[in-house]
């Protein structure tokens, strides 16, 4: 599914996870599947037939929604925005009024070295992936927020491709930026007189030119020029430079080349190759339960949910509190496929618990009120396998009726349990399931689900 297609996808999910309106029914849904159902092959994948009943709702529903057109139509100006960003990065490279003071370059402190130490930190970042991968993930949550609205999910959707062309365009202004330096460099030096000198409190010629030479060794291995002898250009107070600044500008703009230009051309080619993958294959979580109805409803067949019970039993009430809360999330045709009991401490029994023909989605229902540790509750939870999307649901029947007084005691516990779901990577629903009231937790399912 290309990124074009995964927009107009996301559309229709916004405007029928909101509910039905006058603008969009339940009438207009079925009637969107079952045209997909005649267009699209029997054996089609379900992207492919996903796709088709996008195209089949749209064209019903465009026509009466002209807030749905503005949004399909306003798409991001990314050419405009990135071509903005790289011309003023260029120009702020190059409009650097000087490389050091009166027409002088300080060889031991121009912009040239400030750029390259900043895209030094940077490479080094790179190489330690996880603490980015943790910025990364927090600007993501930042940025994408939990609003509603096409517009938010859309934003959540697109968050990996956002970060990847974001990657390019950063990497390649941090290329632009350094070749504005350069050219600032050269041009000045074609209508100036730069002279070369240096200053220090601290170091003395012994230490400046190996330092100098080390710096500058690959540039000038590229190029071919010596680095020139730093002594006799130390400057005392008040004093002019007067040696030509000519070699040490080639040798300036090679380090730059290589430094910064080459790695960060390179970064921004790896990037954009993959957010161009990312938008030729777009990645939309299909295991959500919108998309997974409409799988069902491709297939013809209806949800059916592998119910584990951990240490308790599942009372009738509670087992129809979970149908009734499957069924406001699948729809009434869900069945429930309750399994046998695992008994605290016989954890590792759960790997023979496989999937069933026909089961769609494992639920291991716990106790809130029991302690979850991981040697038990996660070791049970663990042997499950992931053959299937696995949800961890916590039942909070009977703890409500001993404490349900204390709203902060059941803060606590679900708090425990979530700790412990995070853990696993799993997902965690805690509901009331003998209060048959299964809109409560109808949203956080469909979150669970959804993760």
């Amino acid at each position: 599914m290309t990124e074009e297609e995964a927009r107009r996808v996301v559309l229709v999910q916004a405007i029928e996870t909101a509910g039905d309106s006058p603008l969009w029914t339940a009438e207009d849904r079925a009637w969107a599947t079952r045209l997909a159902q005649q267009t699209a092959a029997a054996d089609a994948p379900f992207e492919r037939f996903l796709v088709d009943r996008t195209r089949h709702a749209l064209e019903r529903l465009l026509p009466r929604d002209a807030a749905s057109r503005r949004w399909l139509e306003g798409g991001p100006r990314r050419g405009l925005f990135a071509f903005g960003l790289l011309l003023a990065a260029f120009v702020f490279g190059a409009a650097v009024d000087h490389v050091g003071s009166m027409q002088r370059i300080d060889l031991l402190a121009p912009p040239v070295w400030a750029v390259v130490a900043w895209n030094l930190v940077v490479y080094v970042g790179l190489l330690v992936p996880r603490p980015l991968a943790g910025l990364r993930a927090l600007l993501a949550r930042r940025w994408a927020g939990d609003g509603a609205g096409v517009g938010a999910l859309w934003t959540r959707r697109a968050m990996p491709l956002s970060l990847a062309r974001a990657t390019t365009l950063l990497h390649a202004a941090a290329a632009m930026l350094a070749l504005g330096l350069v050219a600032g460099l050269y041009l000045r030096g074609l209508v100036l007189d730069y002279r070369a000198g240096w200053q220090s409190t601290f170091l003395e010629p012994g230490a400046v030119q190996p330092l100098l030479q080390a710096l500058l060794a690959p540039a000038s291995w590229l190029t071919g020029i010596a680095v020139p002898d730093a002594a006799p250009l130390r400057l005392q107070a008040g004093a002019a430079a007067s040696a030509p600044a000519a070699a040490w500008i080639h040798l300036y703009a090679a380090t730059l080349a290589l430094a910064v230009v080459v790695p960060r051309l390179l970064l921004a080619a790896v990037a954009a190759a993959r957010s161009a993958s990312l938008a030729r294959r777009f990645p939309l979580p299909l295991a959500e339960p919108y998309f997974e109805r409409l799988r069902l409803q491709q297939l013809g067949t209806r949800a059916q949910a592998q119910v584990l019970p951990y240490a308790a039993g599942l009372s009738a009430q509670a087992a129809l509190g979970l149908r009734a809360l499957l069924a406001s999330v699948f729809g009434d045709e869900v069945r429930l496929r309750i399994g046998p009991l695992t008994a605290f401490g016989d954890e590792d029994a759960a790997r023979a618990l496989r999937p069933e023909p026909g089961d769609t989605l494992r639920i291991a229902v716990f106790d809130l009120g029991a302690t979850p540790e991981a040697e038990a509750q996660g070791r049970f939870a663990a042997a499950l396998g992931r053959d299937l999307p696995l949800v961890l649901l916590a039942d909070e029947s009977a703890f409500r009726r001993r404490f349900g007084a204390y709203p902060e005691r059941l803060a606590q516990r679900r708090a425990a349990w979530q700790a412990l779901a995070d853990a696993q990577g799993l997902a965690l629903v805690c509901a009331e399931l003998e209060a048959a009231e299964p809109a409560a937790a109808e949203a956080a399912f469909k979150r669970a689900l959804g993760r």
